[in-house]
């Protein structure tokens, strides 16, 4: 039985087209990702089917009384809301109806016999509901899910706003697994994910027995936890089945036999066109010329998807730093409370380390400490000579209303604005994402704005956090590339060990000196 349709769904931003004629079904059981590189709509089309965007065009179809659950990647979670708090708010239909309970209690004194039955009837209804969604164990159930989670460590009391990317991700997990939809939409679920946490995720989703649909640019997640893949490219919405090892075989089959057909038939409109132009003016071949004119005009041409444009990345090397980056003694990090012990660390010129360890330990914490941009609770941290740094932040606050064009022209006032779009090109970013403002690009594209930023600056070291995350296959491959190639120093904030696997020599464990319990 069909829970989701969407027929012929079209929808763009000013002159720029996301779907052209788009159908989509979901059935019950599918485990579905949705595929595609930046920008190609993915997040735009969860919003539409979720009724956060209203389409140009098309119809989109629940099956009646299908309950959402919908994790997205820019949910913001209140200040002064607890943990506990973001995980109960699952049961919030569940405290309408008890509300909607207690004023037919209060109600029941002042009516006559007949409205009397009707409302005990109702209220019978409404207290089976409670029971057998479980309201009366409420705190028991949150208890359990914020175990399985490890939220529980971190105290159901702490203000959600004070965690980390990873934690938060986490909650909305387990406020998504409290409300027992009957499908699960999920929009990149392991960014800011660590090893462990995927792990679980995984786990959950293999024997997960509803639907859900998932966007997520992590191949091997991807291949363990989906049986259809749905491929988004130029406007289309194309379905495999299979895991995405499976599509990604089938796709370039395909590609292929399409651009065997298109060289075959260009050349047997070369053929066509050829003899018309020698044949049209003279009698005893003019017949014949329009014969193959006619076929002409009634060839159903094969046309070539425009080809994305790759990324490419460079970084600049700078100026040979000293021997040592940074050198820290008894480096305390944190904010009120610790987050580690003693530090004393060392960071070489040439070296390539990988921070590794659970979310919410301080990773960024210590990037951001060693910087200066966090001042440490005790110790202090020595930077080495000459130093150039380029720094990727894993999160950005605000909305951004500057175009891109803007943001590298306000970086990088000397360069001309050729220079400018040309910088953004090399970075995957068609003309149309150039002219756009910040704020209305996909979590990949703005990603790709920064790291423009920074491959266009000299540098000797690079600290990054996170930069992964959001970015397609070709540009990760593409930047996995660039990191093997820069001469300079490397230190990296990544969950994903087969990226950072062939890059780092050394990997930093941050779970052996974090207070924090996780």
């Amino acid at each position: 039985m069909s829970i989701l349709n969407v027929e012929h769904l079209s929808h763009g931003f000013g002159d720029r087209a996301i779907f052209q004629d788009v159908s989509f079904r979901l059935l019950r059981g599918e485990h579905i990702g949705l595929v595609g590189a930046n920008g190609e709509g993915k997040s735009t089309f969860f919003n539409i089917v979720t009724g956060k965007l209203r389409p140009d065009e098309g119809r989109i179809e629940w099956a009646k009384d299908v309950r959402i659950g919908y994790l997205d990647q820019h949910t913001v979670l209140e200040k002064g809301m607890t943990i506990r708090d973001v995980l109960k708010s699952a049961f919030s239909y569940l405290f309408d109806l008890e509300a909607k309970m207690n004023e037919i209690c209060d109600r029941l004194g002042n009516v006559d016999e007949d409205e009397m039955n009707r409302l005990m009837e109702e209220l019978g209804t409404i207290q089976d509901t409670l029971t057998l969604h479980d309201f009366y164990v409420i705190d028991a159930k949150v208890e359990e899910v914020a175990r399985a989670l490890g939220l529980l460590d971190l105290g159901l009391e702490r203000d959600v706003t004070d965690l980390s990317g990873g934690q938060r991700t986490r909650i909305l997990l387990g406020k998504l697994l409290l409300e027992k939809p009957d499908i699960l939409l999920l929009d990149e679920p392991t960014n800011y994910l660590d090893e462990e946490h995927i792990n679980w995720l995984k786990r959950y989703l293999t024997e997960y027995e509803n639907a859900f649909i998932l966007i997520s640019h992590d191949i091997p997640f991807l291949d363990e936890v989906v049986n259809i893949i749905y491929h988004m490219e130029n406007q289309c919405l194309d379905r495999y089945v299979g895991n995405y090892e499976d599509f990604r075989r089938v796709y370039e089959v395909k590609k292929a036999q399409l651009e065997a057909a298109y060289k075959k038939q260009q050349q047997e409109i070369s053929q066509l066109k050829d003899f018309v132009a020698r044949n049209k003016a003279r009698v005893a071949t003019r017949n014949m010329a329009m014969s193959r004119q006619k076929k002409l005009d009634k060839m159903d041409l094969i046309e070539l998807a425009a080809e994305r444009p790759k990324p490419e990345f460079h970084f600049r090397i700078g100026r040979t730093p000293g021997k040592y980056i940074f050198e820290t003694k008894n480096f305390v990090i944190g904010y009120e409370d610790p987050l580690s012990k003693p530090l004393n660390l060392t960071l070489e010129r040439g070296q390539k380390i990988a921070l590794t360890g659970a979310n919410g330990i301080g990773k960024t914490t210590l990037i951001r400490s060693i910087l200066g941009i966090v001042k440490p609770l005790k110790g202090s941290c020595e930077l080495g000579e000459n130093l150039q740094i380029g720094y990727f932040e894993q999160e950005t606050t605000g909305e951004n209303r500057s175009t891109c064009i803007e943001e590298i022209w306000n970086e990088f006032p000397s360069f001309t604005q050729y220079e400018v779009r040309s910088a953004l090109a090399k970075c995957g970013l068609t003309t149309k994402h150039i002219e756009s403002q910040v704020r209305v690009l996909s979590g990949g594209e703005q990603a790709k704005v920064r790291l423009c930023k920074l491959i266009n600056r000299e540098t000797n070291v690079l600290m990054l956090d996170e930069p992964t995350n959001h970015l397609d296959v070709d540009a990760k491959e593409e930047l996995k590339r660039a990191l093997n190639e820069y001469r300079g120093t490397l230190l990296l904030i990544c969950h994903e060990p087969e990226f950072y696997q062939d890059i780092v020599q050394d990997v930093w464990d941050c779970s052996k000196w974090t207070t924090r319990i996780v």
